[in-house]
């Protein structure tokens, strides 16, 4: 018999069924949407934020000590890291969350009475790697947004040279010049260099000449020595665990050193780092992690903000429409009241209609939002957003309090309804 009833009820007044409906999608659409690009949002953000430089470096341990305390950076002296070695931060435990990575060593040298910094680096460098597989690495990838006018250099073209757009103008250098560069001490040997492009990237690199690692080596006579690696990692933003552990990682509990060191933090990363190349420290570039952090933060507040305007939205139209809905019934309701029906048995007869109308409305809307998030992705990140199942459950279990909240006037007026009232036309 209840069940009777519901369907009687539904295939009635299907205009305010489907404008109900309608309302119903409408919040499942926008709430469906915005949980799955935010569930997703922190790899794409993270991703598109990479290709604008690293957020770890890699010196070695005298130079990130003394640089530290004197301000000294890469100018120490003493033994750099093994480019050998190099290769070997793809093996770490979050090594698919490394983008990109390019050794770096800088040689000061004297070009025309002028002192100039060389900095050899990898330019596009295939790796194999000793778990079989393959990786990229280079400049090319980690500094993407350079913008070189002639062409980039392969890592075979040692008599090649890239050189900064100010550094050129000033010196008058142009491309197909050849350069000489001398050593700035004694133990390295002069090379003689073609500019194959000018490079204009906006920072420090304007002012100096970049080379394969090689020819850096030769000016610096440091063969397989780098003086710093830069790193582009996917990074979790931090939280007190992350801090905590960023200070003294041996101070954790065992505990909390597992869910640290098996979490992409940039303190966690740096430390897998540190763990695979000899003599290493490895240090996250505070103001880009921290910005990562807090750009991720709040783009996904603001998503969970659309969100919620939406539900309310949703929860006030469902309210109007279910309390106009009992009004215009309020002969029929009164009546099964009259013969017996109790409060409970009509409330739920009015939800059940209620519920079967939100779970059409919800599914298609569910639907709809989740190609409104695949539009999203690619329109915004040139990728699709995945869905998680934590989507699926959050956004039925908020369109289902959405409705039944949006029912609580109606349910109010039902439990004030008198039979005798309405039966009288009162």
């Amino acid at each position: 018999m209840f069940w009777r009833l519901i369907r009687r009820a539904l295939t009635r007044r299907r205009g305010g069924r489907i404008l109900l409906a309608a309302t119903t999608a409408l919040g499942s659409c926008v709430a469906t949407a915005m949980l799955a690009v935010m569930f997703d949002i922190g790899d794409k953000v993270n991703q598109e934020l990479s290709t604008y430089g690293a957020n770890i470096v890699v010196q070695p341990r005298n130079a990130a000590i003394l640089g530290q305390f004197y301000d000294l950076g890469e100018n120490v002296s003493g033994p750099g890291l093994a480019e050998s070695q190099v290769a070997n931060i793809k093996t770490i435990f979050w090594a698919f969350n490394i983008v990109g990575f390019s050794p770096f060593l800088t040689a000061p040298v004297i070009i025309d009475g002028a002192a100039v910094e060389v900095v050899g680096t990898w330019f596009d460098r295939h790796l194999e790697l000793p778990t079989g597989e393959h990786a990229m690495a280079g400049v090319i990838g980690l500094r993407s947004w350079w913008s070189v006018e002639g062409g980039w250099i392969s890592d075979d073209d040692d008599d090649l040279a890239l050189v900064g757009t100010t550094l050129a103008t000033r010196s008058g250098i142009s491309l197909g010049d050849t350069i000489t560069a001398t050593p700035g001490n004694d133990d390295g040997n002069p090379v003689s260099l073609r500019v194959a492009g000018i490079m204009r990237t906006g920072g420090a690199e304007d002012e100096q000449i970049f080379t394969t690692l090689a020819t850096a080596q030769r000016l610096t006579n440091r063969p397989g020595e780098v003086d710093r690696i830069e790193v582009s990692a996917l990074t979790t933003p931090d939280n007190d665990l992350a801090r905590r552990a960023a200070r003294n990682p041996q101070a954790l509990s065992v505990t909390d050193w597992e869910t640290w060191y098996c979490t992409a933090y940039a303190s966690a990363i740096a430390y897998q780092i540190e763990e695979v190349i000899d003599g290493a420290v490895a240090k996250p570039v505070r103001q880009i992690t921290e910005s990562q952090g807090m750009i991720l933060t709040k783009t996904q507040l603001l998503m969970l903000l659309v969100t919620v305007l939406a539900l309310f939205a949703a929860a006030l139209g469902i309210a109007n429409l279910v309390s106009a809905a009992v009004m215009e019934r309020a002969t029929e309701l009164g009546l099964l009241k009259a013969i017996g029906a109790s409060n409970g048995a009509v409330v739920m007869l009015v939800l059940g209609e209620l519920l079967a109308v939100g779970l059409a409305g919800g599914v298609a809307g569910f639907l709809a939002g989740l190609a409104a998030a695949q539009a999203i992705g690619q329109m915004v990140f040139g990728s699709y957003i995945a869905l998680r199942g934590a989507v699926v459950a959050l956004a039925a279990l908020l369109v289902t309090l959405v409705v039944l909240l949006g029912s609580l006037p109606a349910v109010r007026h039902l439990l004030r309804l008198d039979p005798a009232e309405v039966l009288h036309g009162r």
